[in-house]
C-alpha cells in the first residue's frame, strides 16, 4: 500500500493536520461534510457536526441530491440530510488534529479549516455464498480524509 500524501503543502509552524484513513462512510455523505465545513473556524465545524449527530442541522447535499427529500430550515438549500456516521468520524479527525494543534503550542482558539478533502479509500472485498456453488459480492468502499488547520 503507497503512502498518502496531503493534497497541499503548508507551513509547518502555523499548521496543524490530521488524516483518518480506510474510514468505513460513505463517500458522497463525505464529499457533501467536507464541502460544508472547509473554511469554517474550527470551534464552528465541530458544533456544526455535533448539531448533524443531534439531528438539529442539515447538511445540505448539493452535488448528490438527486432524490433526497427536502428539510425545514434556513440554510440557502433544499436537499438535505443528517449523515451521522459520516459527522461522527469526521468529527474524530477534527479532534485528532486539534490535539495536533495543541502538541505544536499553537492557539487552538485561533483555528480555522484550510484544507478539508474525502478521497477514495480502498475497497473491503467479500463475498456472500449462495445456492447452487454460486456467491455475490459484498464490497465495502472506504474513505480517506484528511485535514489542515492553520492559525488566522
Amino acid at each position: 500500500m503507497g503512502k498518502l500524501k496531503y493534497k497541499i503543502e503548508t507551513n509547518p509552524n502555523k499548521t496543524a493536520r490530521a488524516m483518518g484513513r480506510a474510514l468505513r462512510i460513505s463517500r458522497k455523505h463525505a464529499v457533501e461534510i467536507c464541502r460544508e465545513i472547509n473554511g469554517m473556524k474550527l470551534d464552528e465545524a465541530m458544533g456544526y457536526l455535533r448539531r448533524v449527530i443531534e439531528l438539529k442541522q442539515p447538511v445540505p447535499f448539493k452535488r448528490h441530491g438527486k432524490d433526497v427529500p427536502h428539510k425545514k430550515g434556513k440554510y440557502g438549500w433544499a436537499a438535505a440530510r443528517y449523515p451521522q456516521k459520516a459527522a461522527r468520524e469526521i468529527l474524530k479527525v477534527l479532534e485528532s488534529a486539534k490535539k495536533n494543534a495543541e502538541y505544536k503550542g499553537l492557539n487552538v482558539d485561533k483555528l480555522r479549516i484550510k484544507h478539508i478533502s474525502s478521497n477514495k479509500g480502498f475497497t473491503i472485498k467479500r463475498y456472500m455464498p449462495r445456492a447452487y456453488g454460486r456467491a455475490t459480492p459484498k464490497f465495502q468502499e472506504t474513505v480517506h480524509i484528511q485535514v489542515i488547520l492553520e492559525e488566522y
